[in-house]
């Protein structure tokens, strides 16, 4: 996991635009050039990624799936037998916590529509994560303690097993279906909701799709999103990770 993880964060913007703006660097006076293309590439792509505007736009192409309307809670047991909520990631020690590990913001976003999910539909929950970097408490348990703590809502099962979105779908298999559980309600980002709803479709479920966090709407930020904005780096660099996971998933599994 350390060198995947390494490779991939020189593959993936920013590692990448810094190595073109690095390489650029050393070939300024070998390869005038290539060394102005490098640097036009790398400053080009870290000045997009920075763009509140790209954020929207690009979200909107991945975010195909439709909100489910609220009227529609009360009546998901008739669509679903049960809610799974996916992790996406946890904060290490946070010292407020008295050190202990908290679900990501992301996560807690999850939890907080799946909850209300829960509550006006009566189906039971799964939470599905497993370790971060090899480190207990899973994802899983972390959501589950805080969905009872924070939410009231008690997690019937949990997927501790899972490092990637095609594991979660492939554990929470094995947890579910010799339960006779083969409808799902999926619980994730927006963006992430294609490649998710695609991942458990492929192991046997019918998913009604629930995304939240929906970033392709208009935020109506100043001077039309072409303002620099860090938080836009990382929103970009998800987008794009998450592109780039859509496709792959189709190829390899």
């Amino acid at each position: 996991m350390p060198i995947r993880f390494f490779i991939k964060q020189w593959l993936m913007p920013p590692g990448l635009l810094l190595l073109l703006l690095a390489a650029g660097w050393w070939l300024r006076r070998r390869r005038p050039r290539v060394a102005a293309l490098c640097f036009a590439l790398g400053l080009g792509g870290l000045w997009l990624m920075s763009l509140p505007l790209v954020v929207q736009e690009s979200a909107r192409v991945l975010e195909t799936e439709a909100p489910l309307a609220p009227q529609a809670w009360a009546t998901l047991s008739r669509r679903a037998d049960a809610i799974v909520i996916l992790g996406a990631g946890r904060e290490r020690g946070d010292p407020a916590w008295g050190g202990d590990d908290q679900p990501s913001p992301s996560a807690l976003e999850r939890m907080r529509y799946a909850a209300q999910l829960a509550k006006a539909s009566g189906l039971p929950v799964l939470t599905s994560g497993g370790l971060h970097y090899g480190t207990p408490p899973s994802e899983a348990q972390l959501m589950a303690q805080r969905l009872q703590a924070d939410f009231g809502v008690n997690v019937t099962w949990k997927e501790e097993a899972s490092r990637t979105t095609w594991e979660n779908a492939r554990f929470s298999a094995q947890v579910l279906q010799p339960l006779g559980i083969r409808r799902v309600v999926v619980v994730t980002q927006a963006w992430h909701m294609p490649r998710s709803r695609w991942s458990f479709e492929q192991v046997g479920f019918e998913v009604v799709p629930a995304p939240v966090g929906f970033l392709g709407a208009d935020h109506a930020r100043p001077f039309a999103g072409l303002l620099p904005e860090s938080r836009a780096m990382w929103q970009n660099g998800q987008l794009l990770n998450e592109a780039v996971g859509l496709v792959g998933y189709r190829l390899f599994y």
